[in-house]
């Protein structure tokens, strides 16, 4: 199964992780990556990387970004890994004894999340569609990220992506800050009737820095990670404010100019 498998990777500044990432890549004949860019040593890292076939293209959407990645793709599958996903030995192993003819197009990889290289009992983060047919697959855009749309059938795998972001932290603020303020134009054109529990919540501005903090420390065990446990669940708290805030100033600005739909509307948000 491997040999049909290419990874395929979005890169932007990721000096502090690609290494890792392209280390636990070995196996794969080739790897695509699609960066936007890069400024730091990115690039001349993944060129000590022969298998690693690299373009660049200029950032607008994620969607944009992985369907064109696709395009580069010649195998039958694709594992789609962002520059700070390490694929374990388990998922590797898995992947190994996957049979090459069924009817399945797409597998689920679950997460666990590290800080400072160690993983957490239990994160937030939602299983990936990360391995499936390149002929089955388009990305579309959804809120500051993308969604990967396959046909067929779909199963889920056992063994997990490491997400290992070792990035500084003042990195991490400015991306979320960016990724929030897509977020908050999300939920302000979508109804409430077709927003998730967590988004409705979200949209409240209130609660959702208090859920999150319990959530992660007690329903997700992350107390009994010790202060890596806060770590991470300060980290969330602080992107549920930085949302709130951002909501709170947008909402303002609707009242201010309530014409400001569509595309004028975007305009706003995206001064920031």
């Amino acid at each position: 199964m491997l040999k049909n498998i290419t990874p395929l990777i979005l890169t932007y500044n990721e000096a502090p992780n690609i290494e890792r990432t392209l280390e636990h890549l070995t196996w794969a004949k080739k790897i695509i990556i699609i960066d936007s860019y890069s400024t730091d040593q990115t690039i001349e890292i993944i060129n000590f990387y022969p298998q690693v076939k690299f373009y660049q293209r200029q950032f607008d959407t994620h969607a944009n970004q992985w369907n064109y990645g696709l395009k580069k793709v010649s195998s039958e599958w694709v594992l789609s890994l962002d520059a700070d996903y390490i694929v374990t030995e388990e998922l590797l192993a898995e992947m190994v004894d996957l049979p090459i003819d069924n009817s399945v197009n797409g597998y689920f990889v679950r997460f666990k999340y590290c800080v400072f290289g160690k993983p957490l009992r239990g994160t937030i983060l939602p299983p990936r569609q990360a391995l499936f047919r390149k002929d089955k697959a388009i990305y579309i855009q959804d809120g500051h990220t993308q969604l990967l749309q396959v046909q067929g059938k779909s199963a889920m795998l056992g063994a997990y992506i490491h997400h290992d972001d070792r990035k500084s932290f003042s990195r991490w603020l400015w991306a979320q800050d960016r990724y929030l303020v897509i977020e908050v134009e999300k939920l302000l054109e979508t109804p409430t009737s077709e927003l998730s529990l967590g988004d409705r919540i979200r949209r409240q501005k209130i609660l959702a820095p208090f859920i999150i903090l319990i959530y992660c420390l007690i329903f997700k065990a992350g107390i009994l990670d010790g202060w890596r446990g806060w770590y991470y669940a300060f980290q969330r708290v602080l992107a549920e404010i930085i949302l709130s805030i951002r909501l709170i100033e947008a909402e303002k600005r609707h009242r201010d100019y309530p014409n400001a739909i569509g595309a004028k509307w975007g305009t706003i948000l995206h001064k920031n």
